[in-house]
């Protein structure tokens, strides 16, 4: 990414647009909407455990959400003012639990099919059977990696979030990239399922958004989506048409453009056209914060389109 050449003497204030990308992809996956925001902003890109430039988890105890979290407060504990966060599937549901963790210090939160799966305890029948389900793909996963077979695990997960047939459209590469996560993908599943943020949604102060197309989808797995528009305070939920669960990577620019207008709106700016500009992205390892890495992680190829409307929760 370029980084935006400032004259001798100026002062340059952007703002920090903190997006997390989904378990078993990376960093790049937000270049598009870093491109679309623009230079007014300064887009952060914490990247999970598992990922490249993070490592492994480092086992010292149960991995829960607030370890996945902890890089990211950080950045917002660093920062001068208030930061926005944008979160995709896991991302999503990390972005609940730092805005939780610091209400105070949210601008604003954008989220593309978060996957707040603890929610579903809350939801009744519905509910229970969503959560029956993902356990399902949970307990196969598990049993998979124990047994070694990573491959089949991962097929099951990526068909289960994007449809039949999704796993065989993936090119080789980004198919043996996933297997190598697999294992980080059990640890992903047992924090969002424990995780306990639905008890301090009501409490979020998030800034009102645009409004919004509703549309229902059709599995139970994005009853959550729905559900969690509801439960959070001056939200809208919106579909983004054609889009499958990784719109963020098949349809970047479709999905860019509400998550900029929220962003833009949420300050009072006019919003910008989306298109490319000079942006600063960077990309974070734990180990400095704040610093940009040399080179972008390589996301997963889900260069297959699905039919079925996709929400997001601004």
């Amino acid at each position: 990414m370029n980084r935006r050449s400032v004259s001798a003497g100026a002062v340059v204030r952007r703002e920090k647009v903190i997006a997390l990308h989904c378990s078993g992809a990376g960093a790049s996956q937000w270049d598009r909407l870093a491109e679309a925001l623009g230079p007014a902003y300064e887009v952060l890109v914490p990247e999970h455990y598992g990922c490249e430039s993070s490592g492994a988890w480092s086992g010292e105890h149960a991995f829960t959400l607030a370890d996945e979290a902890a890089r990211t407060i950080t950045l917002i504990d660093q920062s001068d003012d208030k930061v926005h966060l944008v979160g995709h599937s896991y991302g999503g549901g990390v972005a609940l639990h730092v805005a939780v963790a610091r209400p105070k210090r949210i601008a604003s939160v954008a989220l593309y099919e978060q996957s707040a799966i603890h929610l579903l305890r809350q939801m009744g029948e519905s509910g229970a059977d969503a959560a029956t389900e993902i356990d399902t793909v949970a307990r196969r996963m598990c049993e998979s990696v124990i047994t070694g077979d990573y491959r089949g695990g991962v097929a099951r997960f990526v068909d289960y979030w994007n449809g039949p047939g999704a796993w065989n459209a993936m090119r080789p590469a980004a198919q043996k990239a996933l297997i190598g996560w697999a294992p980080k993908g059990l640890l992903d599943f047992h924090a969002l399922i424990d995780d306990t943020t639905e008890g301090h949604l009501p409490h979020l102060g998030i800034p009102d958004a645009p409004p919004a197309r509703r549309e229902r989808a059709e599995a139970k797995s994005h009853h959550f989506v729905e559900d969690l528009s509801r439960r959070l305070p001056n939200s809208r939920l919106m579909v983004i048409a054609g889009a499958g669960h990784m719109g963020p990577l098949t349809h970047a620019s479709e999905v860019a453009r509400p998550i900029v207008r929220h962003i833009v709106e949420s300050r009072g700016d006019e919003c910008p056209s989306v298109q490319n500009h000079d942006s600063l992205v960077r990309y974070l390892t734990p180990q400095h914060v704040g610093s940009a890495a040399n080179a972008p992680i390589q996301t997963p190829d889900f260069s297959h389109r699905l039919s079925r409307p996709r929400s997001m929760t601004v």
